[in-house]
């Protein structure tokens, strides 16, 4: 599944009100004496009072009004607002920077690694033990594309921790919604990545995915299908973002139903798969050392189970979206950060199961 988001900044309507100045007119100034005497003392005093008026007068216009004043105000919001922007944008700007300077840094490891599996091969030095069993396909021999995939999806799961504490922190410092949704369209990105590396896998060695031994021994436990049941997420996730409106409780209600059918429709495929496997092997007598044309035929059939496992990923990503769609901004954060500690408190419980005593106590 592909997505495209658009992040829009809030507008606000901006009322600016310019006040009207009105000037009022001088009434005669000089009221007339028809007398042709009139003294210089009286024209002086006239004019000083002209000149002081007038000084009043350009020393008003000078002086910002209160109104003015006021209507500065929301552009300063809207400024501090932009510079949030931009600081929140440039953030963004630097962890895709960090995270494409990983990516790099593990293809790197990856082509030193074959070179190395190459040289002692050549040199007829290589042993089982060499590199690790996680590494080897379950054909049997180093497969790159497992190689890499397990580079990959260690530096998926680092990225993750680091996203969980940022969510939570932001969660707790409570910043605005813009720098929220960046966060939040940051950690959707980074599970639809983990769903592009593990088709890669699949073409490299299907089998292996499906098998789960990338994943912790609890973890594996749930699994279906190369991944996790969405159904069973939804079901989780939902007790975590209470409360939801009415509208929200229908949307994410049919959201669970329709995964819950699509899943049972692809295990209804799978089971369908195995009856043909089944037919294909069996069709010659068993026993008679000749199945090479039955073989044939089941490899094809085996083909089928790559699609299975992308149809399964789909449903994860579409399930992971459309809740997006539903929820709020800090809503979609809550559930990104219930989500993530779900799977971090599994592979906890791997840990201390695996560091168990194991002798009798």
């Amino acid at each position: 599944m592909n997505y495209s988001s658009t992040l829009f900044a809030p507008s606000e309507k901006m009322g600016i009100y310019e006040p009207l100045h009105h000037i009022s007119m001088w009434k005669d100034t000089f009221k007339g004496d028809s007398s042709p005497n009139t003294g210089a003392s009286s024209i002086v005093e006239v004019d000083v009072r002209l000149d002081s008026k007038s000084d009043h007068t350009s020393h008003e216009s000078q002086r910002p009004s209160r109104n003015d004043q006021e209507a500065s105000k929301p552009s300063e919001k809207i400024q501090r607002r932009l510079a949030q922007n931009r600081e929140a944008a440039r953030k963004s700007r630097m962890r895709k920077k960090a995270y494409i300077q990983q990516l790099e840094s593990s293809r790197l490891k990856l082509l030193q690694l074959e070179n190395e599996l190459h040289r002692a091969k050549q040199q007829g030095l290589y042993v089982g033990g060499a590199v690790t069993s996680s590494h080897v396909g379950l054909s049997g021999s180093v497969n790159p594309g497992i190689v890499a995939f397990e580079i990959e999806y260690g530096n998926w799961v680092e990225e993750q921790h680091r996203q969980i504490c940022e969510l939570r922190n932001a969660l707790q410092t409570r910043i605005t919604d813009i720098e929220l949704r960046i966060l939040v369209e940051s950690g959707l990105s980074h599970y639809y990545n983990l769903f592009r590396i593990k088709s890669d896998a699949a073409k490299a060695d299907v089998f292996y995915l499906i098998s789960g031994i990338w994943r912790t021994p609890v973890e594996r436990l749930f699994f279906w299908l190369g991944g996790f049941r969405p159904s069973e997420l939804l079901s989780v996730l939902i007790h975590q973002l209470e409360p939801l409106t009415d509208q929200q409780l229908l949307d994410v209600g049919n959201l669970r139903k329709s995964s819950r059918q699509a899943e049972e429709a692809l295990t209804k495929g799978i089971e369908k798969l195995q009856e043909t496997l089944t037919d294909s092997i069996a069709s010659h007598p068993l026993g008679s050392g000749s199945y090479g044309p039955q073989m044939a035929m089941a490899t094809e059939n085996l083909e089928a189970l790559e699609c299975f496992v992308n149809q399964a990923d789909h449903l994860r990503q579409q399930a992971l979206y459309q809740l997006y769609q539903t929820l709020t901004t800090r809503q979609a954060a809550r559930g990104l950060l219930a989500l993530g500690e779900y799977f971090h408190r599994l592979r906890a419980l791997s840990s201390l199961w695996v560091a168990r005593p194991s002798g009798p106590t």
